[in-house]
């Protein structure tokens, strides 16, 4: 029986049809145009933070400088619907476009779509937070919630699952900027000078992604293992660490730099993306 024969197969049809609306469409390719510009700044203050200045160096950082800006309000509303609207795209491609994949990838696409729009509604909800005057502090906030989790029944496992979950989005970033399966999401390029240029910004700005998502999701199974929610301190925790390592500045550096080359490319595809 096929999807078609039967009112689920039919309800999920009809989703899937209105989340492929130019409204959304516009909307998605706005928020990844919003998430270019924060892994900017981001990769800006990483680039900072290495060569010994102070600064946040992830997304609630990011955005408090863009709040800081002349426009800085309607920035941030505009940033909230973006990202929101893009969440949900996300959230789609996980659900309803990836019911057209073979088994295989459709696991993939469930969890790498599925942490994306987790991650762009956090995001969207963070420039809701900044429009009504709030300032949030998203380190402080992950060593909350790390510590209300070990508190749990099962707690430890749940905070372990998701630093596994993180580093295996990690993992996937890597894998996808060395084979390149970004290219899939563009229109094509090939043997062209912008698709050269293109190319080179999207294996870099994966990987660099990726290290970063790594050292993220490990400080939470660090975390957990030593049932020390002080360990758990998000991106920017993750990335000032490094500072205390040997040629960790370097690799500070190399990050900060791979950061910028991912918002680059995310500005490519809120143009030329396939959606």
């Amino acid at each position: 029986m096929t999807d078609n024969a039967n009112p689920l197969g039919e309800a999920a049809d009809a989703a899937e049809a209105a989340s492929n609306t130019k409204a959304l469409d516009v909307v998605a390719r706005s928020g990844f145009a919003v998430v270019a510009l924060l892994h900017i700044v981001i990769g800006a203050i990483a680039i900072a933070l290495a060569l010994g200045h102070p600064g946040e160096a992830e997304p609630t950082g990011a955005i408090e400088q863009l709040a800081a800006n002349p426009g800085g309000p309607a920035l941030m509303w505009g940033g909230m619907i973006s990202c929101i609207g893009l969440a949900l795209w996300q959230l789609s491609d996980a659900t309803l476009r990836a019911r057209h994949l073979p088994k295989k990838e459709r696991i993939g696409k469930h969890i790498s779509s599925g942490f994306l729009a987790v991650a762009y509604g956090s995001v969207g909800l963070s420039f809701g937070g900044f429009a009504v005057g709030l300032r949030g502090d998203s380190s402080k906030s992950t060593r909350d919630i790390s510590a209300a989790l070990l508190r749990a029944p099962f707690g430890t496992v749940v905070l372990s699952t998701i630093g596994l979950t993180i580093m295996g989005v990690g993992v996937y970033f890597i894998l996808k900027g060395l084979r390149r399966g970004f290219k899939e999401e563009l229109f094509e390029f090939d043997g062209t000078r912008q698709g050269r240029i293109i190319d080179s910004l999207g294996v870099t700005g994966h990987v660099a992604k990726g290290i970063a998502l790594l050292l993220t999701g490990l400080l939470f199974v660090i975390a957990a293992a030593k049932h020390s929610p002080e360990e758990s301190t998000g991106l920017d925790g993750s990335l000032k660490a490094l500072r205390d390592h040997p040629y960790g500045p370097y690799l500070l550096l190399a990050i900060g730099a791979g950061f910028v080359c991912y918002g680059i490319f995310a500005l490519v595809r809120s143009r030329f993306g396939r959606m």
